[in-house]
């Protein structure tokens, strides 16, 4: 009896369908849940290949890699001081329980990601309505980002959700407000520098009032000491001429007379006029003598 060929070809290739439906794969960047009839029966988180019932079991893969929200318009939020702030933010997030995620959101991405938004933007309402801008512009800027992911993450946990991190990328005024905030801000810079001007210019008054103080000071020091020096030489010289007068009275008159000979007659413009007989002339006479022997 000779062998049915197709037979056999038909059956084997029927086999290996029926191994590949009933084999499949779990990546290691995901986690897999296994339904049989709708009704969850298994969950795989470990990768490798598992089997499951043909027709019956149905595999669906979730990943569990960290997972980011980026909002596309930043949230408009009231501050304490009852200005509007426009908040852009970022949330790192990543399934933890598969089972908890799709009996919650039923595994929809788009669903836990407006869940955890909702979840993050009152929180954000409520804190900004807490504060001033410095403070969510600066001054309480972490603060706010670790308290948001904290109360996230607790929401989040009741979804198979883990909230790593929540950062608040930009956070700006409108424009209206802007406009108004910048004119404050160029008129306390203007009156700050007028201030500082008006400053500068009294210690520069003051500076110069005490140098010129300084300067009349010093001259004054100065004439009182060339003065008192003038003095001390003028004594000197007069004790010097009286000394030598008492030494030698006709040289001393001899001498003085030959000092007024010289200032006398220093230019051959000068003109003197005086009587041949005067004493001016005494030296000058045959001799050389006084009384002009």
């Amino acid at each position: 009896m000779k062998p049915n060929f197709g037979a056999v070809i038909a059956g084997a290739i029927a086999v290996l369908l029926m191994l590949s439906a009933s084999m499949y794969v779990v990546d290691q960047r995901k986690n897999a849940i296994v339904f049989r009839l709708g009704e969850v029966v298994s969950i795989k988180k470990d990768p490798g290949l598992y089997f499951k019932v043909p027709m019956l079991d149905n595999v669906r893969y979730f990943d569990v890699r960290i997972l980011t929200i980026d909002t596309v318009e930043p949230e408009r939020f009231l501050t304490s001081e009852k200005k509007n702030v426009l908040v852009d933010l970022f949330v790192k997030w990543r399934i933890t329980d598969v089972r908890s995620y799709f009996t919650s959101v039923g595994g929809d991405e788009l669903r836990a990601q407006t869940r955890l938004l909702q979840t993050i933007n009152d929180g954000l309402r409520a804190e900004f309505g807490n504060r001033t801008v410095h403070d969510v512009v600066s001054g309480e800027r972490d603060k706010i980002m670790e308290l948001m992911r904290k109360k996230a993450n607790e929401d989040a946990s009741k979804i198979g959700v883990e909230v790593l991190d929540v950062r608040l990328k930009r956070v700006d005024l409108p424009q209206e407000v802007s406009e108004s905030v910048y004119r404050r801000m160029e008129a306390e810079r203007k009156r700050v520098a007028n201030e500082l001007r008006s400053t500068g210019s009294a210690e520069s008054e003051k500076i110069r009032a005490d140098a010129d103080k300084q300067k009349e000071v010093i001259l004054a020091e100065a004439y009182r000491d060339a003065q008192r020096i003038k003095g001390e030489g003028d004594a000197k010289a007069s004790a010097i001429y009286a000394k030598a007068y008492e030494i030698n009275p006709e040289f001393y008159a001899f001498y003085r007379s030959l000092e007024a000979y010289r200032a006398s007659f220093k230019n051959k413009s000068d003109v003197l006029v005086l009587e041949p007989s005067s004493d001016f002339f005494k030296y000058m006479k045959s001799g050389g003598k006084a009384g002009g022997k």
